[in-house]
């Protein structure tokens, strides 16, 4: 890397900083203070990591600069005034983004620009999603867990009535809130699936499907918990759903949601379900080997 390189990065580096000041800083701030979101912390010290793992292939890649990279320089800053101007929080935040892989391309090129995608794609999980979309994926979280509470209760023969995310017992009523719908085990549990991916696989499709089987793991982890709750509220009482064994609970199932997220990398990891498949050699006396195929 030349000193003429090097300066233009610091450049880019200061100028970057100064502009997202406001941006990164309100960024923090929601980290800290929205449980959904608080992963973000976790998130810069991963790919930071991620990028460093590929110091010796970034030192051998031959830079060509890109004027595309310009390009998605400009269009990415015209998305952080337009979400500056319309108080847009996510377009801000998710525009700087834009900005690093439009200056790795810039002032690199595109093989720099892939060495590094993983690590520059990882930090959209550190972005809050917008309000809107945010509550179209919670309430119908929120109506699942009630429903399968609602089924599980009737099941084990304690009596309940649902009205919509609330479920009526004859000790307490329980609303399965916006902050029970699960989306902050959900949005945890698939940044934990694609950096294990990341970290254990070098297979792309594996870590694609370990990556989306923690969208079910942790649905079903939601569920579960709504149900639990509502059979110790029945037979302990309404102190069952809230408080410290409210939130005890929680992390509880969130460890077991992750375990099952652990075990299933190692399912893949071992092959399966192809190695089920793979063709075995059987003995053949005193012959040749014989292929035999599972039937």
């Amino acid at each position: 890397m030349t000193r003429r390189t090097v300066a233009a990065l610091a450049l880019v580096t200061l100028a970057a900083a100064v502009v997202y000041l406001p941006v990164l800083s309100s960024l923090v701030q929601q980290w800290a203070s929205d449980e959904n979101y608080s992963h973000g912390f976790l998130i810069v010290p991963f790919a930071v990591y991620f990028a460093w793992a590929q110091r010796a292939r970034l030192a051998t890649a031959r830079p060509h600069p890109s004027i595309a990279g310009l390009l998605v320089v400009c269009v990415s800053l015209v998305l952080l005034i337009a979400g500056l101007l319309g108080a847009e929080l996510f377009l801000a935040r998710i525009s700087l983004i834009g900005v690093l892989a439009g200056s790795v391309l810039f002032l690199f090129g595109w093989q720099h620009l892939r060495l590094l995608a993983f690590p520059i794609a990882l930090l959209i999980f550190m972005v809050p999603l917008p309000a809107l979309v945010f509550n179209q994926i919670a309430f119908p979280l929120q109506l699942f867990a009630s429903r399968v509470g609602e089924l599980v209760l009737t099941t084990v023969g304690i009596p309940v009535l649902r009205e919509g995310n609330i479920l009526e017992l004859s000790t307490t009523r329980l609303e399965v809130a916006q902050a029970c719908s699960g989306i902050r085990s959900l949005v945890s549990l698939v940044t934990l699936g694609v950096i294990l991916g990341k970290l254990n696989d070098s297979r792309r499709w594996a870590r694609v499907v370990l990556a989306l089987s923690a969208i079910p793991i942790a649905i079903v982890e939601n569920a579960a918990r709504v149900a639990g709750t509502g059979i110790a509220a029945h037979w302990i009482g309404p102190e069952a759903a809230e408080g410290f064994i409210h939130t005890f609970s929680g992390w509880v199932m969130f460890v077991l949601a992750f375990a099952l997220l652990l075990v299933t990398q190692r399912a893949l990891a071992s092959g399966w379900p192809l190695a089920s498949r793979r063709v075995r050699p059987v003995a053949n006396g005193g012959g040749p080997s014989a292929m035999v195929l599972p039937s």
